[in-house]
C-alpha cells in the first residue's frame, strides 16, 4: 500500500483541525494524520514543513502545496479534489451547463 499523498499536521480535539478532517473525508482523500505538541512552542515539526508552527497545515505532496489555517486548507482541498476540480475546474448544474 503506498503512503497517502496528504500529511495533516493537527492536534486531539482541535475544531479548526476536524473541519479539515470532515473535508478529507467528504471527499474521499486519503490522508495521513500527525498528532503535534500542543505547546505552540513547541512545534517544531510544523515550522520545519509549513514556516509557521499553527494547525492544521497539510502537505500535498502529489502538488508540491503546503499551506496552514483550515479555512485556506478547506477551499483548496474542496477546488483541488472536489467535483469542481473532476470536471475541469468549473462546476456545471444538473443540466449539464455551467
Amino acid at each position: 500500500m503506498t503512503e497517502p499523498q496528504i500529511t495533516l499536521y493537527r492536534l486531539q480535539a482541535c475544531p479548526y483541525c476536524e473541519r479539515v478532517v470532515r473535508t478529507l473525508n467528504e471527499l474521499d482523500v486519503a490522508y495521513r494524520s500527525r498528532y503535534v505538541e500542543p505547546m505552540h512552542s513547541e512545534r517544531n515539526v510544523v515550522k520545519r514543513v509549513s514556516g509557521a508552527r499553527s494547525v492544521p497545515a497539510i502537505v500535498d505532496r502529489e502538488t508540491g502545496v503546503t499551506m496552514s489555517e483550515s479555512a485556506n486548507i478547506v477551499e483548496y482541498l474542496r477546488g483541488t479534489y472536489g467535483d469542481a476540480a473532476a470536471d475541469g475546474g468549473r462546476a456545471v448544474d444538473a443540466e449539464g451547463g455551467a
